[in-house]
């Protein structure tokens, strides 16, 4: 869809995939990237279990399209954590637990290379799956994986993972430093990859700045690319979108959003006072819905969109409102 934000244009992508270097996944770089292009992604992040071994075969498929950028899923025994911007062959230490207290200096080592550090599945239904380190050391929350599920993946783990988040939501925006979410395959198997993604703004096709907007907030999550959505904020001839501020001056604010894909599905916005509008969407799958508040009433406005079986098919980040 089209954005009203200059040169920066929506770029699609999975930052939570494994090759056969990992347990439980079966598919080679080649085939994975394949398998990206026709999704519709422009970038997937490689993210084996704790080794930097596919690095090189991934570079040699990243172009024509796709960017490839390096990674890590980082399997502590008390969680698993997204390092997502590594150099080609840097590895994260991950044989520790909560309880030894050094978390936080692996965190440093991928920030000081200007990478990303993930809190990942924080749900997950099995022994060091459940994320038990504080989501304060992290930069971004996966609130959606797909791993655990069937068809469309949604399930309780990550509703679960998307209350937890947005619990927290009011009171880190009030603070006035608040974590983005973000969505993932965790593709090990065929058809998976791309099931969920994360669609970010960013002004080129690049690691640093994708990495960058992820970090910002700039981007929502879909449950595949048939779904379309843009989501904004106006306070008279001022605007902002997913993941910015929105100076209101005292106004009114309309909220809109305009979504595709999703036939006879629901669309809520959500504030710190939990959920303020449900509105259905016709069979067609397309639809507008506009809401209106301030900042005196809402700190800040995010959106779900779901199907008409309850499933997710959509979610943003926030719209600040100050």
């Amino acid at each position: 869809m089209a954005t009203d934000h200059g040169p920066a244009r929506w770029f699609r992508g999975d930052c939570h995939v494994h090759s056969y270097l990992s347990q439980g996944a079966d598919l080679t770089p080649a085939q994975l990237a394949a398998a990206a292009r026709t999704a519709g992604l422009d970038f997937v992040a490689v993210t084996e279990h704790n080794t930097p071994a596919a690095h090189d075969e991934w570079s040699a498929l990243s172009g024509d399209g796709l960017l490839v950028i390096h990674g890590q899923e980082v399997t502590t025994r008390t969680g698993h954590w997204l390092a997502l911007g590594l150099a080609p062959g840097e590895v994260v230490e991950w044989r520790y637990g909560v309880r030894d207290d050094v978390v936080d200096r692996h965190l440093g080592q991928v920030r000081r290379s200007g990478g990303l550090c993930v809190a990942a599945h924080p749900h997950a239904p099995y022994p060091s799956g459940v994320f038990m380190y504080p989501y304060q050391g992290f930069d971004v929350v996966e609130v959606w994986n797909g791993q655990w599920a069937s068809d469309l993946p949604w399930n309780a783990n990550n509703e679960a993972a998307l209350a937890e988040w947005g619990r927290g939501l009011a009171h880190d925006v009030h603070r006035g430093s608040w974590r983005p979410a973000m969505g993932n395959s965790d593709a090990h198997l065929e058809g998976q990859l791309g099931t969920p993604h994360t669609v970010v703004l960013a002004d080129e096709l690049s690691a640093g700045a994708l990495l960058a907007a992820i970090r910002a907030g700039r981007s929502w999550i879909a449950g595949s690319a048939a779904v379309e959505l843009s989501f904004e904020a106006t306070a008279g001839d001022a605007r902002a979108g997913v993941g910015e501020c929105l100076e209101t001056g005292g106004g009114p604010v309309a909220v809109r959003v305009d979504v595709r894909g999703v036939p006879s599905g629901a669309v809520t916005f959500h504030t710190e006072r939990g959920t303020v509008l449900r509105e259905s969407l016709p069979g067609g799958g397309a639809g507008v819905v506009e809401w209106r508040t301030g900042a005196a009433e809402s700190a800040f406005v995010r959106a779900e969109i779901r199907h008409a079986d309850g499933r997710m098919a959509a979610l943003t980040n926030p719209v600040v409102l100050r």
